[in-house]
């Protein structure tokens, strides 16, 4: 297996048209089902369980649901015109604290479900002038239009549900 990237060695270009934003959009809608349709396969013991300190798929899936705030501060952000999108916490603190593997993964599922589709309500009513505005992510400490910010997002997403399928393999080969 390939290893994969880590999130924070990950170097972006955002070089491509504005025009690229509905099918960004629904990559980005697509993923509550995408990880409803990886963990309806997997045995429920081993969605709790951590490999070293790594998050388990429960985590993982949590992780997203907590970043649905930052989403709705950084889409306010922009609306707003502000110069600089919100910070994230690196730490993640809300994750580590809201203890996913003592929780009921359908009540993960469902909440993250909702919490994209409440955004992504948000994002279908955008204009042109507004999906193609701009502000500075704190972190990468360059500009995003929102078209970007979206993509960042999407792919953020997938980071994860590759680390969820890297780890259902690997424990279902521990068996």
């Amino acid at each position: 297996m390939i290893p994969q990237t880590k999130w924070f060695d990950r170097k972006w270009e955002f070089d491509f048209p504005v025009g690229y934003f509905p099918a960004i959009l629904e990559r980005f809608r697509g993923t509550p089902a995408r990880i409803e349709d990886l963990v309806k396969s997997l045995p429920a013991e081993i969605l709790a369980v951590r490999i070293g300190e790594a998050w388990s798929i429960q985590e993982h899936i949590g992780h997203l649901l907590d970043l649905s705030d930052l989403d709705e501060r950084r889409l306010a952000d922009y609306l707003a015109g502000a110069e600089r999108l919100s910070p994230a916490d690196p730490q993640n603190k809300k994750t580590y604290e809201a203890d996913y593997n003592s929780q009921v993964l359908q009540n993960i599922l469902r909440d993250f479900r909702k919490s994209r589709e409440e955004l992504v309500w948000k994002f279908e009513r955008l204009t042109e002038e507004q999906i193609a505005r701009v502000a500075i992510h704190p972190r990468l400490k360059q500009s995003l239009r929102l078209v970007d910010w979206l993509y960042f997002m999407a792919e953020h997403d997938d980071h994860h549900i590759a680390r969820m399928t890297a780890n259902a393999r690997i424990l279902q080969k521990r068996g």
